[in-house]
């Protein structure tokens, strides 16, 4: 079995991880925890700033609000199942004595938002209403 195949496995079949390696300081694990959950938290954030834009903003040009909102709705998406990935990966990470696993996907997240952030600046300051 790949290894992708095996992480999507433990995705939900997470028990199978106390079978791998040797179990580390509950603190630790529960570190990790809260960190999943705070990815999570912002994913659901970056989707319900997706919704506003479709929602608030009608008087903007349909191409410009449906583009924002699908990028932050799919910025969101990607942001939740980056949180499951990072989790599984820390978890068997510190199970294995290993260092913690590194990531862009923190960088590409807040570019990617942040371009979203300029484009909607441009429209309010440009005033681009349908």
């Amino acid at each position: 079995m790949t290894e992708f195949v095996r992480n999507i496995r433990l995705w939900f079949v997470p028990g199978e991880i106390r079978d791998d390696g040797s179990t580390p300081d509950y603190r630790f694990s529960l570190a990790n925890e809260r960190t999943f959950l705070a990815w999570q938290r912002t994913a659901l954030a970056i989707i319900g700033g997706g919704f506003a834009v479709d929602q608030f903003l009608p008087h903007l040009r349909w191409a410009w609000r449906v583009g924002l909102a699908l990028a932050l709705l799919a910025a969101g998406a990607l942001c939740s199942l980056r949180a499951i990935n990072h989790w599984l990966r820390c978890e068997r990470a510190m199970r294995h004595g290993e260092d913690l696993p590194m990531s862009r996907f923190p960088a590409l997240l807040g570019v990617a938002v942040a371009v979203v952030a300029v484009a909607m600046v441009i429209v309010v300051l440009v005033g681009w209403a349908g």
